[in-house]
């Protein structure tokens, strides 16, 4: 039975349960397909062995699309992502929620939800030294000895990323055992207790004994980040390492991972909608919006010469010390529905500058500076 609007106008948005079941039967077949190709036993080297396109970088996201099936359709998280982490560099990725600045750290890490949720498209490259891993390709056993080692994350929120049963030695000794199986149990634990004290907690051989629900938010995060520091990873993904925090220990956590990046001389990818924070921490600036890169360059050229319409909502909406103004500003219009995403570009419809181009296909990538891009007609043919 279809459902009426206000007009006796059929609902658009309704779904029939004989239209969900066709979707997923279609879903099905095609996570099936891609589940299948991933758990073979033997996946050669071959497959996922690789170069890098700049040895200068630690990860290269390349064209990258992550889609999740779901029973109502199939929903565009990242679709098309390109952006480059260069070593010993902090990059911000911004953008509002549900942008797919997470789902792209996720796919990283192998760590999307499957089989709902697959890498469909596009090439992550991690440089291993002599050579590099397409990530979407590497085999789990494979993957397990890179996270936490090479690569590791440090979670949005602690209290669920800890595990409440288990003392919080026992949480970081795991991961150093996992890593360095030539270490002993002593060894291990001198390494753990180190590296709480290199993170700011003064009685390191209590806190060792403590379960996590016997810490503060502040103490918790700095947990987190020991326990991604642990091993030196080339590369620390701190997705909004700040957001439960008060700003006092903001700062502390902030100063920390950078003086803690210098040390271990790793990089940083900073995933967080806090302009301030990007402002701060990090050297370059990807700006997200419905799944798709719409500007990125120097956090100078961001802040100080925005181009897209999006990016400069961004900058209007901040509240700026000392200015008095009866409302802040907010980017009119919604987000567009992630499962039926429009052939045009995905701002449209929320953009003040629109032009009739904007009508076309999404506007291609075009290059303003050595360092600085964005994907907007308005400055096609400028450079």
């Amino acid at each position: 039975m279809a459902i009426l609007g206000k007009k006796g106008k059929k609902d658009s948005n309704y779904l029939s349960a004989k239209e969900s079941r066709r979707i997923s039967r279609e879903n099905r077949k095609i996570t099936d397909a891609i589940e299948k190709q991933r758990n073979r036993k033997h996946i050669p080297r071959e497959e996922y062995v690789t170069k890098m396109r700049d040895p200068n970088n630690i990860v290269e996201f390349d064209n990258l699309h992550t889609y999740f099936f779901t029973d109502i359709g199939t929903v565009k998280s990242v679709d098309g992502v390109s952006f480059d982490i260069p070593k010993g560099k902090t990059v911000g990725v911004v953008g509002e929620s549900g942008c797919g600045k997470s789902v792209t750290s996720l796919s990283l890490m192998q760590l999307v939800q499957r089989p709902q949720g697959q890498v469909v498209e596009g090439e992550i490259r991690l440089n291993m030294g002599e050579e590099a891993y397409n990530i979407p390709k590497v085999p789990i056993r494979e993957m397990q000895k890179i996270r936490g080692n090479k690569v590791s994350m440090i979670f949005q929120e602690p209290m669920t990323s800890l595990n409440p049963v288990f003392r919080i030695g026992a949480q970081v000794d795991e991961i150093i055992a996992l890593h360095n199986k030539e270490m002993s149990k002593e060894e291990v634990k001198a390494r753990t207790i180190e590296m709480l004290e290199m993170v700011g907690i003064a009685n390191s051989e209590g806190v060792y004994n403590m379960y996590p629900h016997e810490l503060s938010g502040g103490m918790r995060q700095r947990i987190m980040i020991a326990m991604g520091l642990a091993c030196s990873p080339q590369l620390i993904i701190a997705d909004e390492p700040t957001t439960a925090l008060d700003v006092t220990i903001q700062a502390q956590i902030l100063d920390l991972l950078r003086n803690l990046k210098d040390q271990i001389n790793s990089s940083i990818m900073l995933i967080t909608h806090d302009l301030g924070v990007i402002a701060e921490m990090a050297d370059y600036v990807v700006v997200m919006y419905a799944g798709r890169v719409i500007e990125k360059g120097t956090v100078h050229e961001i802040f100080k010469d925005p181009r897209h319409p999006y990016t400069i909502g961004l900058m209007n909406s901040k509240p700026v010390v000392g200015r008095k103004v009866d409302r802040l500003y907010s980017i009119p219009g919604n987000v567009p529905n992630p499962v039926d995403m429009p052939d045009y570009c995905y701002f449209r419809d929320r953009c003040d500058q629109c032009t009739a181009k904007c009508d076309g296909a999404y506007p291609a990538e075009i290059r303003i500076s050595p360092t600085h891009s964005v994907s907007c007609y308005l400055y096609e043919g400028e450079v």
